[in-house]
């Protein structure tokens, strides 16, 4: 799924239909219907009924006649000038080309809006964004009956003029990256356990890697072995799969730059262990390893960009599975540093993956490193599905990230890792305990993480926005896809 660019206009171009977005301001709106009527006097009763008035996220369907080479028009609203963002512009590409989609459409075309403090490079990225991740479907394995409420879109034109033709085609071509990205992500998360395991997710990334052009190795049991990685071999205690450890490196800086390193958890599937998880919803631990699909499609997408920095990212991967030989409560695990941690509750498994490769990237004596995981259900209950909770030990990759979520509608919210929380991962029996109760639990979390860190870090708990049951504008049901277009946005203008 990919954009490209026209020279055409909006009355030439060919496709099943066009898109033309309108301010619901009532000066800029009457020049615009009057554009429109002049052309397609088929658009007159749609816009006497007062259907449409331009109101943000607003739809109408016109039929052309004559007056356009294409059958169809959606007009979508933007709403008021004034409060028109970023965000708003590609929701509003999103629920339009959903609408061409209900009509069978399968190709689209874009006459983008002028948007006061965005460049037609930024409209453009963000039109295309909306339009391709809105038509986002994990069906592979449907036989039959796919997409009954209208087939999705398969083409996109984004329509621009010479003057504008290399910014547009610049912003397409950033889409492209990120789209791929954030789909490869949404794939990884969304398969099924059968499908994704911990060498099969090797695989992937390797495969990624040599389509979009970074390097991935793929350590085996043994050398996870040699390494000390006590936390995801003690994970790993449960499952007949062996473990992963996934290195995927990209160099698009100078050789003297230190690298930013990412860190995803890649808990295949979590049953919670001995510690065993409720039956309902236990299907959804498919995508317990959001946290590696985000940092391995984070990866594509920054080395298809060209981005100018090096990047790194690190996958610890296994099942969390109960069998005789599945770690306990009471057992004491022994990390790649050398710090002890007794489990409490083998459902707190992530951090303990995350440890082990936490002290991994040490070794690259990185400028920073940022982690993502599907962490803790107490995120959900504090921030919902919108917004991801975020902690760290480092001021300026915090401001990095929510400058990035700003621009990218990826939000974050910072939560505390005050000393005072210390004591409920307290033990009597190792360095720390790997569960503090329910009190805090993302913030417990983040700090047994600091536990295992030397240098500038951010953690990320995308527990609530990396899975959700809603479909949004451009975000299905399911795995979402979350961190891609935040950590891209972050490093592209680090």
């Amino acid at each position: 799924m990919s954009v490209t660019t026209s020279l055409s206009t909006r009355a030439s171009v060919k496709a099943d239909a066009v898109v033309l977005f309108f301010y619901q301001d009532q000066k800029d709106f009457d020049a615009a219907v009057k554009n429109l009527i002049k052309d397609v006097p088929h658009a007159k009763p749609v816009i006497d009924s007062k259907d449409f008035e331009g109101k943000a996220l607003q739809t109408a369907l016109v039929y052309c006649g004559s007056g356009y080479a294409t059958n169809r028009i959606i007009l979508v609203g933007l709403g008021k000038k004034a409060d028109v963002s970023i965000e708003i512009v590609r929701r509003a590409a999103a629920v339009a080309t959903k609408a061409a989609a209900a009509c069978k459409s399968s190709s689209v075309a874009y006459d983008l809006p002028e948007v006061k403090g965005l460049d037609a490079e930024e409209i453009a990225q963000a039109v295309s964004e909306g339009a391709c991740l809105s038509q986002y479907k994990y069906d592979k394995h449907k036989t039959v009956s796919k997409n009954k409420n209208g087939q999705l879109v398969k083409k996109f034109t984004i329509l621009s003029d010479k003057t504008s033709a290399k910014l547009v085609k610049k912003g397409a071509d950033s889409a492209n990256a990120i789209i791929a990205g954030v789909m490869a992500a949404r794939d990884l998360a969304n398969a099924p356990n059968n499908e994704i395991y911990p060498e099969t997710l090797g695989k992937a990334a390797v495969a990624l890697g040599k389509m979009h052009g970074f390097k991935t190795t793929v350590l085996d049991k043994k050398k996870i072995q040699a390494l000390k990685m006590g936390g995801l071999l003690g994970v790993n205690q449960g499952s007949v799969r062996p473990p992963v450890f996934i290195i995927m490196e990209y160099y698009g800086g100078p050789k003297s730059e230190k690298p930013i390193v990412l860190v995803g958890k890649g808990i295949t599937f979590d049953t919670g262990g001995i510690s065993i998880k409720p039956a309902a919803g236990m299907s959804d631990m498919k995508g317990d390893m959001h946290g590696s699909a985000t940092v391995i499609g984070t990866m594509a997408t920054i080395a298809a960009s060209g981005i100018k920095r090096n990047v790194i990212g690190l996958v610890p991967s296994t099942e969390n599975m109960p069998s005789g030989t599945a770690m306990v409560p009471g057992d004491i695990l022994t990390f790649m540093n050398g710090k002890t941690a007794e489990i409490d509750n083998t459902d707190a498994e992530g951090r303990l993956v995350l440890a082990d490769a936490l002290c991994y990237a040490e070794r690259y004596k990185p400028q920073a490193v940022i982690d993502l995981a599907t962490l803790t259900g107490a995120v959900v209950v504090a921030l919902g599905n919108v917004t991801t909770g975020m902690m760290g030990n480092d001021d300026g990759i915090k401001a990095k990230l929510k400058k990035a979520a700003a621009r990218t509608s990826e939000y974050v919210c910072e939560l505390p890792l005050y000393e005072e929380y210390e004591e409920l991962i307290s033990s009597d029996y190792a360095d720390i305990k790997n569960s503090g109760g329910r009190g805090a639990g993302s913030i417990t979390a983040g700090l047994f993480l600091q536990h295992f860190v030397s240098y500038p870090w951010v953690h990320l708990d995308i527990a609530g926005t990396g899975m959700t049951s809603k479909a949004t504008h451009y975000t299905p049901r399911g795995c979402t896809g979350v961190g891609v277009r935040l950590l891209t946005e972050a490093i592209k203008n680090w």
